[in-house]
């Protein structure tokens, strides 16, 4: 059994609540989708290019020629960087948009910033490094301080280009090279190119009337602007004392903010469209007689488990060694399976379904009643109630934030009959036909995780042999092999989610890349190849396999609140996990194995 316990839940008529959960979904639909947010770009692309923290060195263009080129200094690509070089290939160079390494941890530095999953799990390479996080849930500053740590443990700032914005790729069949142009006017010339983007890579902005016409300050999120604010990560804003502010967004950022605001500003106004889910954070300093009694490869068990519980079911007496809301359901599950010596049920797949769904409404109805223990107010405890099912949206833990909305200083705005905030005028913004004088609106709107390829990439062109698109040739799906490698595009890898692996802890799926990428090149260039790429037969056989295994999560995603998981609701979706490889992560990690172990490269063609 579990090394914690399952927690209490309510009763339930789960029929009135599918009910009332489609309710509240329709209220919130758009018709324009992901459209209703805006590119960054034009008069906005200040919120994407610049940069807070650091300031951009001039320094002349750059002209030369390497072997591999990995754009993003987040984990992933510093996790790809890492593996290609003890694979033996040196010429590696990061190119990073931001000063430094580190990713969304780099540029998310807002007040409160923390992981919102277990530190142990998420945080990579800690065994490798010889790391271990301060406490179960790393705040941001940690997570950027790790990224570094792996940058300096495995030499990856010698070669490293910071503060450089790729704006073209182009493939050259006479060099047989990559031409990447930059917005530093540099000509780089790369045998390889490794796609580390990261989901996280862009921020977006709710396409609100008038949003340009406004005279006081604005900030989002993922670029904060301390010199406006004062204080640090940890709060302390006394730069908002006396002012007036509105928080645009209540998804993980906001929730995250939000409490450092209302502690400092005069009056905070919170604009809310739909409620995230909220439980306790119980965050704990890690316990330094356990982190001494851990064996190696300790990380990659726990890793494992964590994967059991958000993907897979917790077996007969399988502990649960990350124990946090993330768990909760599979807990709960295992609980009532051994209560009811209903462990046979795991073998009907739609039983399984059925059981796990009516656990999810009882959860998530805990939840909902937790909030009215919290918030005072009966009306602002019933808008902050979230009606749909778990990881419709992204789950939020936090302590602070439910109580926030006890302070006479803080006014919650439900937005989701309008479908969002009305309009922005010069002095302020419009909430239900009344117009509220701010100084600062604070943007938590997220960033461009499932919108369309070219507006999450931002570089045009981009284009592999005679020409060909990327975004033409995934218009209609993504096409790979082993979801790394795309016919038509030679000597090009790519990272995330696209038609690989998905697990729990996010970083492991960019190590499985990174292995195998790794494996590619290296092998490749041994070999003397120039370039190489996937025949045609080979990846449409994988996408054949991708989507004869995929599970059909079209009617949860349907009935889904919208939100960046379900493209907000389109018809079209194209899911923040790609196109999954459903049999499992580590099926996947076998699999992938043994193709390396013949040493074949089958469904890889090389040209000398």
């Amino acid at each position: 059994m579990s090394q914690c316990a399952p927690t209490e839940t309510p009763e339930i008529d789960q029929e009135a609540l599918r009910t009332k959960y489609l309710h509240e979904r329709d209220r919130r639909l758009r018709t324009d989708g992901q459209h209703q947010y805006l590119v960054a770009e034009g008069g906005l692309e200040e919120f994407h290019t610049a940069d807070p923290y650091m300031p951009v060195v001039p320094r002349l263009p750059i002209t030369e020629e390497i072997e591999v080129a990995v754009l993003g200094g987040g984990f992933a690509g510093l996790i790809a960087a890492a593996r290609i070089r003890q694979a033996g290939v040196e010429d590696v160079r990061i190119i990073e948009h931001a000063g430094d390494f580190g990713g969304a941890w780099y540029w998310n530095r807002y007040p409160g910033i923390q992981c919102d999953t277990d530190s142990y799990c998420y945080l990579p390479l800690l065994e490798e490094t010889g790391y271990m996080p301060k406490q179960k849930y790393a705040f941001g500053d940690e997570a950027y301080e790790h990224c570094q740590r792996i940058g300096k443990h495995f030499g990856l700032y010698d070669k490293a280009i910071f503060h450089t914005l790729v704006r073209s790729l182009e493939w050259d069949s006479e060099i047989r090279r990559w031409r990447i142009g930059t917005n530093r006017d540099d000509e780089i010339l790369a045998r390889f190119v490794v796609m580390c983007q990261g989901p996280f890579n862009k921020p977006k902005l709710p396409g609100i009337p008038g949003l340009e016409t406004f005279t006081g300050h604005t900030i989002h999120t993922a670029r904060w602007d301390y010199e406006y604010s004062g204080g640090t990560l940890s709060g302390g804003l006394e730069g908002l004392a006396g002012k007036k502010v509105a928080v645009v967004g209540t998804g993980a950022s906001g929730v995250q903010v939000i409490p450092h605001i209302a502690k400092a500003a005069e009056h905070l106004y919170v604009l809310q469209r739909t409620a995230s889910s909220i439980d306790e954070r119980g965050d704990v300093p890690t316990d330094p007689e356990w982190a001494a009694s851990l064996k190696p490869g300790w990380q990659a068990e726990r890793q494992r488990n964590f994967h059991t519980a958000a993907f897979e079911a917790f077996g007969p007496g399988q502990p649960d060694l990350v124990c946090d809301g993330w768990t909760e359901i599979s807990r709960n599950l295992a609980a009532h399976l051994d209560a009811t010596s209903g462990w046979a049920a795991l073998a009907d797949p739609a039983k399984f379904v059925e059981l796990r769904e009516t656990v999810d409404y009882q959860v998530m109805e805990r939840l909902r009643a937790r909030i009215d223990e919290i918030v005072e107010d009966p009306a602002t405890a019933e808008i902050l109630k979230p009606y749909y099912r778990f990881l419709c949206k992204r789950p939020c833990f936090n302590d602070q934030y439910l109580p926030t909305f006890n302070r006479p200083n803080v006014t919650l705005i439900d937005v989701a009959d309008t479908k969002g905030v009305e309009r922005i005028t010069e002095k302020g913004f419009v909430a239900h036909g009344v117009e509220y004088e701010v100084d600062l609106i604070v943007f938590a709107s997220g960033f461009e995780i499932t919108t369309d390829l070219d507006r999450r990439f931002g570089i045009a062109p981009y284009a592999g042999r005679d020409g060909l698109s990327l975004y033409d040739n995934w218009g209609e799906g993504y096409r790979t092999l082993h979801g790394i490698m795309t016919h038509g595009f030679p000597n090009q890898f790519f990272t995330g989610f696209v038609q690989g692996g998905v697990t729990a802890s996010t970083t492991q799926m960019f190590v499985q890349q990174a292995d195998h990428i790794a494996y590619v090149i290296s092998t490749a260039l041994e070999r003397g190849a120039t370039s190489v790429e996937p025949t045609l037969e080979a990846q449409d056989a994988w996408v054949s396999t991708i989507r004869a295994g995929a599970i059909d999560n079209s009617n949860f995603e349907r009935e889904c609140t919208p939100g960046y998981y379900n493209s907000e609701g389109e018809k079209k979706r194209r899911s923040h996990l790609g196109d999954p490889y459903w049999p499992g992560f580590y099926v996947l990690e076998d699999l992938f194995r043994a193709w390396r172990d013949t040493g074949e490269l089958e469904g890889l063609v090389l040209d000398k």
